[in-house]
């Protein structure tokens, strides 16, 4: 019989054969209070996380495949995912520090669980609330699901008119395709942060039900765009877990 893991434990996951390349990101969570230690997706067979800290990077094991998994099983999907770039070496290169990951065709009951478990249903019926979805050619599995519990959804085809409607509109949440024809949900999000309206606004990833290699390659080249050159620094690594926690 599984058991849950009961300590303040966070995964790494994504590393694969190659351990070594946690090294770094480990002591940064150690130093944030949690216990830690890279698993495969056979773990879950004898416990569960607190959370997980997945490696998207091109080195990593096949985590973006490890990430559709996760997020498209009921029993792992609710689990905390904060993607990171691990360089060759190990080098904390990028955080993305996102609300959640919904699978498409999102399940209505798992998404509106997931919006009232983060509390960001519960003044919908009463205030004018907008929530943003931003797909080429939008998403009714999520739009529905979110205007029955009173959003007025406002759709968004690209990162760019994304941004120009959210700084005007400054919806309540947001929900982007992983994947947009300018840019990725990943960068739409870092430009977000730089307007004090959107900054702190909750931002969902739609991440479609199978992806090709070519579409995990030409992501993770994008996020390489964001890396840091001289990495996240310890400091700065620990203010994200404490956000999530």
């Amino acid at each position: 019989m599984a058991t849950v893991t009961e300590e303040r434990e966070l995964w790494l996951m994504g590393l694969g054969e190659q351990p070594h390349r946690g090294e770094i990101v480990e002591g940064y969570i150690r130093q944030a209070g949690y216990g830690v230690r890279s698993v495969g997706l056979d773990a879950f067979a004898d416990g569960r996380p607190l959370g997980i800290v997945l490696d998207i990077s091109p080195f990593s094991a096949d985590g973006w495949g490890e990430l559709l998994r996760l997020k498209s099983s009921p029993e792992t999907r609710t689990i905390p995912i904060l993607p990171v770039y691990l360089g060759e070496e190990g080098q904390v290169g990028g955080v993305f520090p996102v609300a959640g990951f919904f699978v498409l065709p999102a399940d209505p009951d798992h998404l509106l669980n997931r919006l009232a478990v983060l509390g960001l249903s519960d003044e919908a019926e009463d205030y004018d609330l907008q929530a943003m979805v931003i797909s080429r050619k939008g998403e009714e599995s999520v739009a529905r699901p979110v205007s029955s519990v009173g959003f007025e959804v406002v759709n968004a085809y690209t990162g760019k008119e994304a941004v120009a409607l959210a700084t005007i509109g400054r919806p309540y949440m947001m929900f982007s395709a992983l994947m947009l024809s300018d840019m990725c949900a990943f960068e739409l999000m870092d430009r977000l942060k730089l307007y004090p309206q959107t900054r702190n606004t909750p931002f969902f990833v739609m991440i479609k039900n199978s992806m090709k290699e070519g579409e995990r390659q030409s992501i993770s080249r994008q996020i390489s765009n964001l890396v840091r050159k001289k990495g996240i620094t310890v400091d700065e690594f620990v203010s994200y877990l404490r956000r999530k926690s």
